[in-house]
């Protein structure tokens, strides 16, 4: 049996194709910030599926109006965050540039990057400072929830 996209099942409920994001989930003024350079794609956590870690994905289309976007902070999870180029010619390609901060270290990223930050290590401030491609991201975090009250604000 074939189901048409997420139709039916006794598993269909573990397949998201709608975009859930917690209410809470920073203050009024940043998601209307958020909404000037980027697109959220999906979220995951266990609000949405039941013992699921949290993830977010979403498309990054314009420098923002604010530096930095997101501000150090440090929390007991870890958490991978990633940033691909949208070129298929040259996917290594990140299509801008963004300058991402962890332990207090500055790395500038031109090419499409992963990073591994393990619980309690300070990471961002975060600035995007060049979009010339659509830069899609995503972060992961290993917590079935993810406490955005000091990043989104």
């Amino acid at each position: 049996m074939v189901y048409d996209n997420i139709s039916g099942g006794e598993f269909a409920k573990y397949f998201v194709q709608t975009l859930q994001v917690p209410a809470d989930m920073g203050t009024p003024e940043f998601r209307a910030m958020y909404n000037t350079f980027a697109k959220r794609v999906l979220w995951m956590d266990s609000n949405v599926c039941e013992g699921a870690f949290q993830m977010n994905t979403a498309w990054y289309f314009a420098v923002p109006p604010r530096d930095p976007i997101y501000p150090e902070h440090t929390h007991d999870y870890n958490e991978l965050i990633g940033w691909f180029g949208s070129n298929p010619d040259d996917p290594e390609d990140l299509g801008g540039v963004i300058e991402f901060s962890v332990g207090g270290e500055a790395h500038k990223l031109t090419k499409t990057t992963m990073i591994w930050i393990p619980g309690g290590i300070a990471h961002n401030p975060c600035r995007i400072t060049e979009v010339t491609r659509p830069i899609f991201h995503f972060s992961i975090v290993t917590n079935p929830t993810y406490d955005g009250q000091q990043v989104y604000k």
